[in-house]
């Protein structure tokens, strides 16, 4: 009982002693500097937990756009890594510092697959992030001499203008080809061919790109 005395004395002092100096009682008011910031966007949806969406690339994170390329038929480009033939991907790569994200994807693009004939429909409204798995990472650390947690995507839909015969794997010759195979994919088989980590940015790519796939 006298704990529970000494704890009501303490949160309730005797009239005259706030009286006499108040300001100690008077409630502390937060600092001039303290900002608050959004928490990033996320998805009720259980697929998208991973896809993180941010109005700018957060630290640590390697800048990086993805373009989903599409045919009069809204069928979506896809092709196959030299180096893991079973990943499937769309065409994506880093950004060059100080380099505009649209200018990127449209260097990437004729950089990866040889197309110029196409024109952009729309951007995502925010950068999407997913996480390396550790063994992945360990081997990027290596090749890249930086190590970054994962990528941060800015995504453009692209329409094809041209025809099949334009596409070319090896690209425009300025860079090392990264595919073996391409194929012109429905929205659920990109997803299905990605790799695990990626899925879920696939997913919220074609959500955000629906209207143009329908």
């Amino acid at each position: 009982m006298a704990l529970c005395r000494y704890s009501s004395f303490l949160c309730n002092p005797p009239l005259t002693q706030v009286l006499a100096n108040p300001l100690p009682f008077l409630p502390k008011s937060p600092h001039k500097s303290l900002k608050f910031t959004k928490l990033p966007l996320t998805s009720p949806n259980r697929h998208r937990l991973l896809a993180t969406a941010m109005e700018a690339p957060p630290p640590g994170y390697r800048s990086n756009v993805g373009i989903c390329l599409i045919n009069s038929s809204k069928k979506i480009f896809s092709a196959s890594r030299l180096d893991i033939p079973d990943a499937w991907q769309m065409p994506q790569g880093g950004v060059d510092k100080g380099e505009d994200p649209r200018a990127a994807a449209v260097r990437e693009l004729r950089e990866e697959t040889g197309v110029t004939s196409a024109e952009i429909l729309m951007e995502a409204p925010h950068w999407l992030t997913y996480d390396f798995p550790p063994h992945v990472r360990e081997k990027l650390k290596h090749q890249w001499g930086s190590d970054w947690k994962g990528q941060a995507q800015k995504w453009f839909l692209f329409k094809f203008t041209g025809k099949d015969e334009e596409i070319n794997l090896l690209g425009d010759g300025t860079e090392k080809p990264e595919f073996g195979e391409w194929s012109w994919m429905s929205p659920e088989q990109v997803v299905d061919r990605a790799v695990d980590f990626k899925k879920p940015v696939y997913k919220e790519v074609i959500d955000v790109f629906s209207p143009h796939l329908q």
